[in-house]
Order: C-alpha cells, then structure tokens, then sequence
C-alpha cells in the first residue's frame, strides 16, 4: 500500500510516516518509481509507535525496543529481555517528572490560598468573565 492508504488507515499524517522512516521506525520497500511500499504489518507498527510515543517514550528509546515487541491483545509484550532496561529506565524518568510536577502544583496551591479574599473574587469574576465569551 501507499503512504496516503498507510495514514488513512491509522489516522497518521503522512509527514509523521515520513519522519518514522527517518527515525528508522518503518522502513518500507522502494517500488522503481521511488514511491513507497508498506505492508499490512506496518499498519501494526505504525499502532505500536503511537502506543509508545502516547506512554512517553521519544522516537529514539523507540527505535531500540520496538524489534522486541508484540502485540498482544490491547498491550504490548516484550519478547526479548533488552528493552526491559530500556522500559525500567524511562518508567522512572517519567516517575521523577511527575513528582517534579506534583511539587510545583503543590508550591503554586500554596500561592493560590495565600491570596485575599478580594484578589480570589477578582480572579474568579475575571475568568468566568473569559468563558462566557
């Protein structure tokens, strides 16, 4: 199939396919003219990349466990044991920016309580007014 039938497909856009194969993700078949080739099995990958990019993980941390992982039902599996760093890696890097995150909401409640009463009703007046519009 084409690149057009590939995005129809998977509700990609066709310059996101294209940056895949860049990033080594897919990597279609060459007809003569130049056009692109995929499979019925890139239709799966192009799912599994969308899976993973939606989990947090960059394109580059994706290019390595993705030869390593199946389909099963609605989750990936791993079928081989070097992603499993890889994975363990990010899940903590993805622990670590939600802690940094639940800290900073934290430090701006804290600012957000300190306010007076009249600033609050300001504030609030301020952005129903917002909404409205």
């Amino acid at each position: 199939m084409r690149i057009g039938e590939l995005s129809r497909r998977t509700g990609v856009h066709e310059r996101l396919l294209r940056y895949y194969e860049e990033q080594n993700l897919l990597q279609p078949e060459r007809r003569p003219s130049g056009y692109r080739e995929y499979s019925e099995a890139d239709v799966d990958t192009v799912r599994r990349i969308r899976s993973l990019l939606a989990a947090g993980l960059n394109t580059a941390t994706i290019a390595t466990i993705l030869p390593c992982l199946r389909d099963e039902g609605e989750r990936l599996v791993p079928t081989c044991s070097d992603p499993l760093a890889d994975l363990t890696k990010e899940r903590e890097r993805i622990t670590k920016a939600i802690t940094d995150l639940q800290i900073s909401r934290s430090a701006l409640d804290n600012v957000i309580a300190a306010a007076p009463a009249d600033v609050t009703e300001r504030a609030t007046r301020s952005a129903t007014a917002h909404t409205t519009r």
